[in-house]
């Protein structure tokens, strides 16, 4: 498995920009739209929980996982964007991640943040 299959983020190209920071250098903010999330909830299926299971006790990473924890983050962040997108929205400032167990069944992941309309400064 190569790195790229455990990175995420934004492609180059998206018309949404989401940042982390509460401002963004070179613009201001010219209207806040308001709280933007993408959810989803993702199970594990048996073949990887028992793999896993088997990893745990020996050590080391868990890649399956790894990589699973990976996708589900970046669809709960394509969804965060096409929320802000349908809202208006240019940009998504303070963008965070929440990761929690669902019902024992699951791993539920949500990013949300802050929907704006970002200018450039003049």
């Amino acid at each position: 498995m190569g790195i790229e299959e455990f990175g995420g983020g934004q492609g180059p190209q998206s018309d949404v920009l989401v940042v982390t920071t509460n401002d963004v250098p070179g613009y201001h903010v010219q209207q806040v739209i308001g709280e933007v999330f993408g959810l989803t909830v993702r199970s594990r299926h048996l073949g990887s929980q028992i793999g896993a299971g088997l990893k745990s006790m020996i050590g080391g990473e868990l890649r399956g996982l790894t990589k699973t924890l990976v996708e589900t983050r970046n669809q709960a962040m394509e969804r965060l964007v096409e929320q802000a997108r349908a809202r208006g929205g240019n940009a998504v400032l303070m963008m965070r991640f929440d990761v929690t167990e669902a019902a024992d069944v699951g791993t539920e992941v949500c990013a949300y943040g802050t929907a704006v309309v970002l200018a450039p400064q003049s």
